[in-house]
């Protein structure tokens, strides 16, 4: 899959940024009504997409696969239990707008706000952020930097042409009449399955 930029982590602040900000983001995503969950190793992960997956009536996904994807068995799973799964990108143009579940990969979360940020050049993965009513993403739980000063140096240092994206818990808007309003422009639910696991052969 295409992206704006694949040398973002050498410019991730290590030694400021890590798991041990991970309460701090697990409470200000859920204060935006995010579901998340973090999962010792990928196969932990495999079992809390499943039942999110159980609790959705129909079951179409569109998926943009990352390593902790592949790592846990996401796709396998998903088929095992009768889902039908597209992640060919022409599929997921295709099958994106009547899809249930969308499910995609992020690189690092946000402290400070509880967001995560999405290297969205590839147009699968911003159909798949945007218009299933279920979007699950994968999050390696050590990708935590303190705040938006640190995650817009990343970007400073690493992108510079393509879509980005931050992702801060399901679509809402007031617009009308003030009265607050979940899922109008974008997914109903958002789930944010950390995994502590890296897995072997390639970055997350």
């Amino acid at each position: 899959m295409s992206t704006a930029s694949e040398t973002w982590k050498r410019h991730f602040p290590d030694a400021a940024s890590g798991a041990h900000l991970f309460p701090e983001f697990e409470m200000r995503a859920r204060a935006v009504s995010a579901e998340v969950f973090r999962c010792t190793k990928a196969s932990d992960a495999r079992e809390t997409v499943i039942r999110l997956v159980d609790d959705v009536k129909d079951k179409k996904a569109v998926v943009v696969e990352d390593p902790l994807q592949r790592a846990a068995g996401v796709v396998e799973a998903l088929r095992s239990r009768g889902v039908a799964v597209y992640t060919d990108p022409g599929d997921i143009a295709t099958h994106a707008k009547t899809a249930d579940i969308g499910i995609s990969g992020v690189a690092f979360g946000i402290a400070e706000t509880g967001s995560v940020f999405q290297d969205g050049f590839a147009i699968a993965t911003r159909l798949v952020t945007i218009l299933p009513p279920l979007h699950i993403v994968f999050l390696p739980s050590a990708n935590i930097v303190p705040g938006i000063t640190e995650a817009f140096e990343i970007i400073a240092r690493s992108f510079d042409r393509g879509y980005i994206g931050f992702i801060t818990g399901p679509s809402r808007t007031a617009d009308i009449e003030r009265v607050l309003t979940i899922g109008v422009h974008g997914p109903s639910r958002f789930a944010i399955i950390a995994v502590d696991e890296e897995p072997a052969g390639g970055d997350v």
